[in-house]
């Protein structure tokens, strides 16, 4: 009997926000392939922990700031979906995979502002592009953003310019593809512990406290309290909400 289950992809799906939205997706019910750059070992126990609650997983790797890499990556996710699902289409991307960059302006390199730019925008555009086909009607597009395209912390201008450009990306993706019944919207996490960035945040005492003192909970956020947003997002509960960002920040700066 074919399986009616819903797939999602989940880019940097290892560890972080993206392990949690993964998990999440999976309590939903919705069946997750996610992507890993290196983390291989961290990707395949994310798969166990999803395949131990009763859903299927795969794992995949994936550079998204290799473009080029990407007409191969539709071939294996075209075959996954065949092989593991018994499907031809998706049904949700989730675009998370990224790095951090901290540098003043007048420091950032083209190099840093080049991978920034192929990591966040370039490889967002255009893996999306590559999905569009092979996703249902109906489905979902979820692109994380940043509170910082908001909150404008120094050091993190080419970073956050190239989140502001998806979330343009966004109002366009739902514009176009409303006619699909596919909705596109952005959330915009505030300061995560996470291991993101090497930590950047999670280990200066100092920004904790800080981030602490903006924030209307008075705390800087976790992993926890992202995935579920997203896992929202791909229901039917959210089937109104489109071309929105969602900012989930625990009231950064309000």
């Amino acid at each position: 009997m074919e399986n009616k289950n819903k797939i999602a992809i989940v880019t940097g799906g290892s560890r972080g926000l993206g392990k949690d939205m993964a998990l999440r997706l999976a309590e939903k019910g919705i069946d997750v392939i996610l992507t890993y750059n290196t983390k291989a070992e961290e990707a395949e126990n994310v798969v166990k922990q999803i395949e131990q609650s009763g859903r299927k997983a795969a794992a995949l790797q994936l550079n998204t700031g290799n473009i080029k890499s990407f007409d191969s990556f539709t071939g294996k996710i075209q075959e996954i979906l065949a092989d593991k699902f018994g499907v031809d289409h998706i049904d949700f991307l989730i675009n998370n995979a990224g790095i951090g960059g901290y540098a003043p302006i007048a420091d950032v390199s083209e190099d840093m502002f080049d991978e920034l730019l192929n990591i966040h925008f370039k490889g967002v555009y255009f893996l999306t592009q590559k999905m569009l086909p092979l996703m249902n009607n109906g489905g979902g597009i979820v692109n994380v953003s940043s509170g910082l395209t908001r909150i404008s912390v120094p050091g993190s201008s080419a970073y956050a310019s190239m989140k502001g450009a998806v979330e343009v990306f966004t109002h366009y993706l739902a514009k176009e593809l409303g006619v699909r019944g596919i909705r596109a919207n952005t959330i915009a996490p505030g300061a995560v512990l996470t291991d993101f960035g090497g930590g950047h945040l999670r280990n200066d005492e100092q920004l904790k406290q800080f981030i602490s003192n903006i924030t209307a909970l008075g705390r800087p956020g976790v992993a926890e309290d992202i995935g579920g947003v997203v896992a929202f997002l791909c229901t039917e509960e959210a089937r109104w909400v489109n071309g929105q960002r969602i900012e989930i920040s625990g009231g950064m700066f309000i």
